[in-house]
């Protein structure tokens, strides 16, 4: 088969594996590169169904230049009436051999990580999910100023199995 032909297969297998997404309400990336600790990745999300349930998830991509084997996140969902939840998230990035997790070829792996599950966004309006990466040296009270093998930051919203 030509280099062409097989390139074209590989497009349209991409193609038709995102357009299967049905669960996928919302679905979006930002490139971070050495995220910087007071750095925020920020995801607005408008005009979602205030009566339906949804998991929300964070998605990270990380090459072998990181050099942690879990993350800590700071994230801040904003309501549109002024409401602010704010967690502290911990993640295992790899196993304890060293072998990362999540999936993907070559040197970048991808993490769906869980955020929230069954949520409903109950006020109408614009809401913003901001990420911020918490992570700390063992003993030292200063963050990582900034943080490398991190190359991305996505922020995924689903319908809940529930939604049918």
């Amino acid at each position: 088969m030509h280099k062409l032909c097989k390139g074209s297969l590989l497009i349209l297998s991409l193609v038709l594996l995102i357009s299967c997404d049905k669960k996928r309400v919302y679905d979006a990336y930002e490139s971070v590169g050495n995220w910087h600790k007071d750095s925020l990745v920020s995801f607005k999300i408008e005009d979602i169904d205030t009566t339906k349930q949804y998991n929300l998830f964070l998605n990270i991509r990380n090459d072998n230049r990181y050099a942690y084997s879990n993350l800590f996140l700071i994230t801040r969902m904003h309501f549109p009436e002024g409401k602010v939840i704010s967690d502290t998230l911990e993640y295992e990035m790899a196993k304890p051999d060293g072998e990362w997790l999540g999936t993907g070829f070559g040197d970048v792996k991808e993490s769906k990580l869980w955020y929230k599950e069954n949520v409903r966004f109950d006020e109408a309006g614009e809401y913003t999910i901001d990420i911020q990466q918490a992570m700390r040296k063992n003993g030292e009270t200063t963050g990582i100023e900034e943080l490398k093998g991190i190359t991305d930051v996505g922020f995924r919203i689903e319908k809940a199995t529930t939604n049918n």
